[in-house]
């Protein structure tokens, strides 16, 4: 058996090991969210930007009709807040920012049309740093704004997770 052979045996091994390895864990891809709900109304006023991605999100991982009025919705999903800070964590020598955090913040709150809290209000907040580098500050602007939007779709997903914890009040 030549070496080229050898490698090509033993990639193979390897791969069908870590294959069994991830069966065997239980791993399996994550399918449609289940729900206790049929439709949900998404109320997010002050983050329209926000509240399409999440509507886009809902309407893509689970069974549950999005609605747009909220009296024929079953639920309804308030987004009073959605706050994105920025801080300054470190300083170069000269006193120039260095190194930056990056938040954000979503409020969220799960609730029928009487009021009956299905999610009481909840918080998620989200955080990332990098490094600052005048030489390069287009490139930095760019990565900012790429850590702006993957934090969005971070905290989207989160709520369509959290969402299917959400039960009926009694």
């Amino acid at each position: 058996m030549s070496s080229c052979d050898r490698r090509g045996a033993l990639r193979a091994l390897a791969l069908g090991g870590a294959a069994l390895e991830l069966a065997g864990c239980g791993f399996h891809l994550r399918g449609a969210a289940t729900y206790r709900f049929d439709s949900i109304y998404v109320n997010a006023p002050g983050a329209p930007a926000f509240g399409a991605e999440l509507r886009k999100a809902l309407a893509n991982a689970s069974t549950a009709k999005i609605v747009d009025d909220p009296a024929k919705a079953q639920v309804i999903l308030d987004i009073p807040l959605v706050v994105d800070d920025k801080d300054v964590l470190s300083l170069s020598p000269g006193g120039r920012a260095r190194e930056f955090a990056l938040q954000k913040r979503v409020q969220l709150r799960l609730r029928d049309n009487a009021g009956n809290d299905w999610l009481p209000a909840d918080e998620i907040v989200i955080r990332r740093t990098y490094l600052y580098d005048d030489t390069e500050r287009l490139a930095r602007q760019i990565e900012e704004n790429r850590l702006v939007l993957e934090m969005q779709s971070d905290a989207v997903h989160q709520i369509v997770r959290r969402l299917q914890a959400a039960r009926k009040p009694t």
